[in-house]
């Protein structure tokens, strides 16, 4: 990897897909920090989600444009979670961050809603799956980066995108298929 480009991935994906988990152990094999991008959002909007409103792109913008600085002054390798649904949202997230490289997790409306429903604690109202999963735009060929199956488990959920994850500037990459595990 050039020692002038950081390594930054983002982990992407609805809500339940597992985005923290999968994130964490991708840092720890990357020898990477983790943010939870969820942990970064303003206090309005953690309270409009709580009481079940959908976050504006207006509510949107100023969060997004904090994530893309913190992983351009990041001083090391960084790992964030973050749902990244529209491709103008990971177009902001890529601003200063020209290696910038996504893992988007993706899985049936089933297993998401049975995860949602098992989780506990989170200002994310499960409701929010359906307009989620409408609004996510996958990711395109000219974007870095590995869609997987959340079917797998997490072993094999890092495994595979450690795998398919190259070094900033290594290559220009085509779009990998999902990942069969």
């Amino acid at each position: 990897m050039s020692a002038a480009v950081k390594r930054v991935i983002y982990v992407m994906g609805v809500a339940g897909c597992g985005k923290s988990s999968v994130g964490v152990r991708l840092a720890q094999a990357f020898d990477a920090d983790f943010l939870d991008a969820d942990t970064v959002h303003p206090a309005a909007n953690i309270e409009k989600m709580s009481r079940g409103e959908a976050l504006t792109d207006e509510d949107r913008w100023p969060w997004l444009q904090s994530l893309a600085t913190m992983a351009r002054e990041a001083p090391r390798a960084i790992v964030i979670g973050c749902s990244a649904l529209r491709r103008s949202y990971r177009d902001v997230l890529r601003e200063g961050n020209p290696g910038a490289q996504f893992v988007h997790l993706t899985g049936s409306r089933e297993l998401l809603a049975e995860r949602l429903a098992a989780r506990s604690g989170h200002f994310m109202p499960a409701s929010f799956l359906g307009s989620q999963l409408q609004t996510l735009e996958p990711l395109e060929a000219d974007e870095a980066g590995v869609t997987l199956d959340v079917a797998a488990s997490i072993d094999t959920l890092v495994a595979d995108a450690a795998a398919h994850l190259r070094a900033p500037g290594e290559h220009d990459r085509a779009m990998q298929e999902p990942a069969r595990s």
